[in-house]
């Protein structure tokens, strides 16, 4: 997420990110939006983005979303402008997924996951709008043992942006978090914020992020597969079933936006 600066702390993620993977195939990229700072033309996604990553994007297929800075150059309404002239993305479901017909956000499948990338800036984010129907449509229809959502404006940060003052993340956490765990959504990944934030299991919390204190029966699991109390609870995050059959076991809520950053 936010890997478009182009400046030392980008090469030095990427460059970690290639030590660590050495020989192994990167099976895809998920780009979380500011792909290209600061304002997503095509100067800078020549020099931000192409001429940073060309051995990861020369083998791997990218998945992009669209950033704030992204759509200081490009139009999800007209689907027109730098970010839509160089991603192909799929409008009929030639990936997987049900149709959209916009390149704003779309679903495809790899293996035994579905993955559904939302448009959280500058489509409407509405529940009764297009992309939210479109998405309980899409939901409905995954037979994946695995689903995956990302988008750009996290529903949960407080590091360098603040969830609860952004309209973005309010409306997407009220409108597309209740949709994705009624049908057993695994992960969200978000970026936005500049850092690494993660979340337990949670399940029916759309209000703002400090009242999760006072409802604990929204943290579906700690760890060891156990839910409160359990202070000593460090073992890997479970789920009882597979699929959509794990509605309301919870999803968890991650925040990386430090790939330009760290």
């Amino acid at each position: 997420g936010d890997s478009g600066t182009g400046n030392k702390n980008a090469k030095r993620v990427r460059d970690a990110y290639k030590n660590y993977t050495g020989l192994r195939k990167t099976d895809l990229i998920l780009l979380l939006g500011d792909n290209a700072y600061s304002n997503g033309t095509d100067e800078e996604y020549q020099k931000k983005f192409f001429e940073i990553y060309p051995d990861l994007i020369r083998n791997s297929p990218v998945w992009p979303c669209l950033g704030n800075h992204d759509s200081a150059s490009s139009d999800s309404s007209t689907q027109t402008g730098p970010y839509f002239d160089m991603f192909t993305i799929p409008v009929k479901g030639e990936a997987g997924g049900v149709p959209t017909g916009t390149e704003a956000y779309y679903s495809f499948d790899y293996a035994n996951v579905h993955f559904i990338c939302l448009d959280s800036f500058d489509t409407d984010r509405s529940s009764g709008g297009a992309m939210m129907t479109w998405l309980k449509a899409d939901l409905k229809a995954t037979s994946q043992e695995w689903i995956i959502a990302f988008w750009h404006h996290p529903p949960y940060t407080r590091t360098g942006h603040n969830s609860d003052h952004s309209q973005w993340s309010i409306e997407m956490r009220q409108n597309a978090l209740p949709l994705l765990e009624q049908f057993g959504a695994d992960l969200v990944l978000s970026g936005h914020s500049h850092a690494y934030e993660r979340s337990f299991y949670l399940d029916g919390h759309y209000g703002p992020s400090g009242e999760i204190v006072h409802h604990p029966e929204l943290v579906k699991n700690l760890g060891n597969g156990v839910s409160r109390p359990a202070p000593d609870a460090n073992g890997p995050y479970t789920k009882r079933y597979k699929g959509k059959k794990a509605g309301r076991d919870g999803t968890v809520y991650v925040v990386a936006g430090s790939s330009g950053k760290l």
